[in-house]
């Protein structure tokens, strides 16, 4: 993939397919231990033990719309290639964690991507389930959370047209603000 918040779109509506009510997107970026990390975490349906040691496995997947699951097998390879590791940890009942860690400067780490648009497309199909969004850059944190959102707005979607709008444009503030140089 082009682009890793395309590996986070896949992997978050993997959590939509598990149930999941509450999707915690965590983005750690720091310059001097040369580290991007995303953790993705999610308190679905789980995976079986027996599953987990395959899920990786590009020709193993729970679709029946096609034989094969190229997606936490390319996630993990582009971790791997540059430098760093992929880990999935998973329980029955409980939920699924996925951390992909790439080294920060390696040449062969695409970008993070459009994460604006990126969040918004996740809100807009995520219906009933939560987003917490942390990204931390160089120590400087910003963090998005839905349920914060649909308090204060006394509403229970988000998806009208005005609300995503406003969403697009924090997120990207927030983003620009943490990534100042001071």
């Amino acid at each position: 993939m082009k682009e890793l918040s395309l590996h986070i779109l896949d992997v978050t509506q993997n959590s939509i397919r598990a149930n999941a009510k509450l999707v915690n997107l965590t983005i750690f970026e720091s310059i001097a231990k040369n580290e991007f990390t995303i953790t993705i975490e999610d308190d679905g349906c789980g995976i079986s033990a027996e599953k987990l040691q395959y899920v990786t496995d590009p020709f193993v997947t729970t679709r029946t719309t096609r034989k094969v699951g190229l997606g936490l097998s390319l996630f993990k390879a582009a971790a791997e290639t540059c430098g760093g590791y992929f880990e999935i940890s998973s329980e029955l009942g409980v939920g699924t964690k996925v951390v992909a860690s790439f080294m920060r400067d390696h040449i062969d780490r695409v970008p993070l991507g459009n994460m604006p648009d990126t969040v918004v497309t996740m809100v807009m199909s995520f219906e009933e389930t939560d987003l917490i969004y942390e990204h931390n850059y160089n120590n400087r944190s910003f963090v998005f959370n839905t349920r914060e959102i649909k308090e204060t707005l006394e509403v229970t979607s988000l998806n009208e047209p005005d609300i995503l709008q406003w969403i697009r444009e924090f997120i990207r503030d927030g983003l620009e603000e943490i990534m100042e140089e001071e």
